[in-house]
Parts: structure tokens; C-alpha cells; sequence
């Protein structure tokens, strides 16, 4: 599982192999954010990467919102009860665990502007090329939404938003910490290069915080942890009034998880001694 653009990928090692800016002190390499060229970010590899993004979104997002098309479909538009929240958060966590995969060799597989920005901060892509995988996923939200109200001869899309009584900072709150769990994992278990082996589990863990977050959140924010992911609806359905927490919240918790995983805990990893001698 490869989140971030590393030399196995020879087309991105060229593309990439002056963006990103190492100082070193007493030893300890930090990571500085990389703003990249135009130029890197329109090669062939990239657009291919932007490709595969729109692509593995716009499957995430069809399965993800369709799940809940397809309640309201079996319940008249009930309200989302406890059963229903369950089926919800499988189908994310589902859907979001394939989606990764399929991408993860090709783009990354980030599927979420949060987890772009997240990955941007610890040095791992450019934040040129970052805004354009923002692109694509947003297109690809989008595109999910519009064939989903196709497909489901004019079914509404449901958008997300704050629960009743809960207030914007409440939803934000709670999007900073979901989002903060799901950038970290991508962290802990895709962009370390320390994780080894537990690289082949990065889809599935990703998958299962997602799940697991949103049956948390669900009842309250919606648990999106996704700007790309409530973009579409809010365009489809026309209903922007609470979009702007899903961007807020998100992109904070996935700043906060690049900046603590990528910034002190990978950016602080020293090189083994080479001279000295063991037992």
C-alpha cells in the first residue's frame, strides 16, 4: 500500500525528485512543505494519478451516498435510525477500503481533499499538485451525485449536516477529531516509512476508522471527514448552507494530522549510525 509518491514509481521520482525541501539539524531531517511547478504537476504521471482519483472518488461517493439514497428509498424517508446508521458506516467503510485499493498504486489513493492536505503538510505531495487532486475529487463527488439522481429517477441526494440543537462549532469540533483520526491512520499505517508490513493493512484500517467514525459522528455531524464527499451532494441538491463545515472541519483535522505524524513523528526519524560497531 503506497499513499505518498515514492521511487518506486520511476515517472513520479522524476517528477518529483527537486519538490521536496529536507533541512537538517544535529542529525534530525524536518519536512517542509513543497510548492511544486506546473509543470511537474501536468506530466503524464500526474494526470494519470488525477485520473485515477476522479475515478476511485466517484466510486466511493456512489456507494457511500447511494447507501443512503437506498434507505430512505426501504423507509419512506424515515428518519436514519440505529440499523440504518450501521449500513451506512459499512458501506463507507466498504466502499472507502476499495477505493484506496484500486488507486493506492496510480494516485495514492487519497479519495479526500483532508487526506491531500494532510499528506501535503508532512512533505508527501505538492500543494500544486495537491489542488488538483482536489479537482479531481470534487469532480468525481460531483459526477457520483449527478448518476445517482439519474439512476434513481430523481431521488433526492441527501446532503450532510449539524443534528438539531448542535450548533457550527459543535460539527466542526467534531469533524476536526474524526478527520484527525483518519489522516493519522492513513499516516501511521501508508506514509510511514517505518510501517513495513503493515503497509498491506493500510486500505483495511483506513476503511474501518472511516466506519467506525461515522457510526460515532454520525448522529451529530454526519461524520463526513471528506470535504470531496459532501461537495457533491451540497452541488446537486443545490443546498450549500452548511457546506462550508465540511471544508472547515476536515481540512483542520487533516492539517493537524500531517503537521503532528509527518511533521514530529517522521520528520524527527535520524538515520541509523553507520560507523559504529555492535556486540
Amino acid at each position: 500500500m503506497i499513499i505518498t509518491h515514492k521511487p518506486q514509481y520511476k515517472e513520479l521520482l522524476i517528477t518529483n525528485q527537486n519538490q521536496y525541501n529536507r533541512i537538517s539539524y544535529s542529525g534530525i531531517k524536518m519536512v517542509k512543505i513543497a510548492i511544486g511547478s506546473l509543470g511537474d504537476s501536468f506530466s503524464v504521471a500526474y494526470l494519470k494519478a488525477y485520473l485515477s482519483e476522479f475515478i476511485a472518488t466517484l466510486l466511493f461517493v456512489f456507494a457511500g451516498v447511494g447507501s443512503a439514497i437506498a434507505f430512505g428509498k426501504l423507509t419512506s424517508n424515515a428518519a436514519l435510525d440505529p440499523s440504518g446508521l450501521v449500513a451506512v458506516a459499512v458501506a463507507h467503510a466498504f466502499a472507502l477500503f476499495v477505493g484506496v485499493s484500486i488507486a493506492a498504486n496510480i494516485s495514492g489513493g487519497h479519495l479526500n481533499p483532508a487526506v491531500t492536505l494532510g499528506l501535503a503538510v508532512g512533505g508527501n505531495i505538492t500543494v500544486i499538485t495537491g489542488f488538483f487532486y482536489w479537482i479531481a475529487q470534487c469532480l468525481g463527488s460531483i459526477v457520483a451525485c449527478l448518476l445517482l439522481a439519474f439512476v434513481t429517477n430523481g431521488e433526492s441526494v441527501p446532503t450532510h449536516g449539524v443534528a438539531a440543537g448542535l450548533g457550527a462549532v459543535e460539527g466542526i469540533v467534531m469533524e476536526i477529531v474524526v478527520t484527525f483520526a483518519l489522516v493519522y491512520t492513513v499516516y501511521a499505517t501508508a506514509a510511514d516509512p517505518k510501517k513495513g508490513s503493515l503497509g498491506t493493512i493500510a486500505p483495511i484500517a483506513i476503511g474501518f476508522i472511516v466506519g467506525a467514525n461515522i457510526l460515532a459522528a454520525g448522529p451529530f455531524s454526519g461524520g463526513s471527514m471528506n470535504p470531496a464527499r459532501s461537495f457533491g451532494p451540497a452541488v446537486v441538491s443545490g443546498d450549500f448552507s452548511q457546506i462550508w463545515i465540511y471544508w472547515v472541519g476536515p481540512l483542520v483535522g487533516g492539517a493537524l494530522a500531517g503537521l503532528i505524524y509527518g511533521d514530529v513523528f517522521i520528520g524527527s526519524y535520524a538515520p541509523a549510525p553507520t560507523t559504529e560497531s555492535y556486540p
